[in-house]
């Protein structure tokens, strides 16, 4: 496993050889470093509790209380000086987040008053946790399988409700109890492959054509994993959220479609053309999708040096974009300019919105009316904003079980080529001493995913990616 050696960024003290395979004390703070009514300080490990008692004002009551249950005290320095009062919760082993004793400590917010008790428990024996060390534990202690771990960071992040209602599904075992069941169904193919390969090595031999037993349990098991593999483009979209910029010609209204979207006046609105001269961006929810949005500059041909500065930039958002909205001034009509945009972007998902509908009501075909001054066209382009990026927005589809992370989509990936190379060499009747070993590399990748097989490096690297305090 991993060993470091750094500061606390928290005042906790140096790090000496922290390594996430231990069973040290370890403490962090669990909330944010800032004036606030209270924090957290989350602490977890071998004599834990005992360590505590030593900087707790009733140390007896600490030692001695039932598991899950609350005690208030204060934290005392090695002086016996009280640095604050507090309320700690109890957790004795196994039943706690990370399967070992511990404790958290909720104290006042202030930043002196956490780093002051932060050094407390350093001098006391503690060290600072590492990143995602409390959860890295509840995974070896065997409190969550890897994609309930990685879930918790899920939360963390979540932008919109939907992404969080998704991460409480994975937290809650959903996918972990899929590909349990998907690995049963292999497995079950896999055991009476390799029984017929017994008894054919009884008899001399495997041969040609045997035939793949329990063929359908094997059919059913690829069918649900690319059910899995199909939901990570929507996952990934809900998790990260997606680049949507808006674009157009100078004064063709683009600002003020933005500040009707994101419902405050952000970017400046005035008649003189050319006024965004450099992006503006801000984070929505659309149909629960979480979204960049930007504001661009006008595009068209300028000498200001300023102004191509802006369009350069603006260019290069539009290159990566999810989606495109093209404003066009309804006033003016579809210039030159319009139709070759359109044009060169055929390809991209772009919406094309016929502005300043309050003034030229009549949109053409594939355009989508809208105003600013009254607000029309609103509802009908968040709705084909949320359809152009081909993500469900249903209530029925909401508990939806889907994989949310690269690494997830690997396992999946390789469990999934296994699974169809060997249903083609099953198709093709070859021998089953070489379809058997890829029926084992899918239930390997499948268990890979879980967690029930991984290495170090594997662990090292997801969990270095966590919150300190998680």
């Amino acid at each position: 496993m991993k060993r470091i050696n750094d500061s606390a960024n928290t005042g906790g003290g140096a790090i000496h050889d922290a390594s996430y395979g231990d069973s040290a004390p370890i403490a962090a703070l669990a909330t944010p470093l800032a004036e606030t009514a209270l924090a957290l300080i989350r602490s977890s490990g071998k004599d834990a509790l005992t360590l505590l008692s030593t900087v707790f004002s009733r140390p007896k009551q600490l030692l001695t209380t039932q598991g899950n249950s609350i005690i208030h005290g204060w934290i005392v320095d090695s002086k016996g000086q009280r640095i604050d009062e507090t309320l700690v919760s109890v957790y004795h082993a196994p039943r706690s987040y990370t399967g070992e004793d511990g404790a958290d400590i909720s104290c006042h917010g202030g930043i002196a008053t956490v780093r002051s008790i932060l050094h407390v428990l350093h001098d006391a024996g503690f060290r600072e946790a590492l990143p995602g060390e409390f959860t890295f534990r509840a995974f070896m202690n065997g409190k969550l399988d890897l994609t309930r771990a990685e879930s918790v960071m899920e939360l963390v992040s979540a932008k919109t409700e939907r992404a969080r209602e998704h991460a409480v599904n994975r937290l809650a075992g959903g996918l972990e109890r899929e590909i349990h069941d998907v690995k049963r169904l292999l497995v079950q193919v896999l055991a009476g492959t390799e029984l017929l390969l017994d008894y054919s090595e009884d008899e001399g031999g495997a041969e040609e054509g045997a035939g793949l037993p329990d063929r359908p349990l094997a059919e059913e098991a690829l069918s649900r994993m690319r059910t899995l593999a199909a939901s990570y483009r929507m996952e990934k979209l809900y998790h990260d959220g997606a680049l949507v910029v808006i674009a157009g010609r100078p004064n063709a209204g683009k600002s003020s479609l933005f500040n009707m979207l994101i419902k405050e006046e952000r970017s400046i609105v005035t008649d003189v053309p050319g006024t965004t001269r450099d992006w503006v961006e801000s984070f929505i929810s659309i149909k629960n999708i979480p979204i960049r949005l930007v504001d661009t500059a006008g595009l068209h041909a300028s000498f200001d040096p300023v102004e191509q500065l802006g369009i350069e930039r603006s260019l290069s958002l539009l290159a990566a974009a999810d989606l495109i909205i093209y404003v066009i001034d309804s006033v003016a009509g579809l210039s030159a300019e319009d139709a070759a945009f359109l044009r060169n972007h055929a390809s991209r998902p772009l919406i094309a919105v016929w502005n300043k509908a309050d003034r030229v009501p009549s949109a053409p075909d594939g355009y989508i009316a809208s105003s600013a001054k009254t607000g029309a066209g609103l509802n009908p382009l968040c709705a084909a904003i949320a359809a152009t990026l081909s993500l469900p927005v249903n209530a029925a589809q909401v508990k939806t079980i889907g994989i949310a992370t690269e690494r997830q989509k690997a396992c999946i990936d390789a469990a999934l080529a296994a699974l169809e190379e060997a249903l083609s060499l099953a198709d093709q009747q070859k021998p089953l001493d070489i379809i058997a070993p890829l029926f084992r590399d899918a239930v390997n990748a499948l268990g890979e995913l879980t967690g029930e097989v991984s290495t170090a490096d594997i662990l090292d690297v997801m969990f270095s990616r966590f919150c300190v305090g998680k």
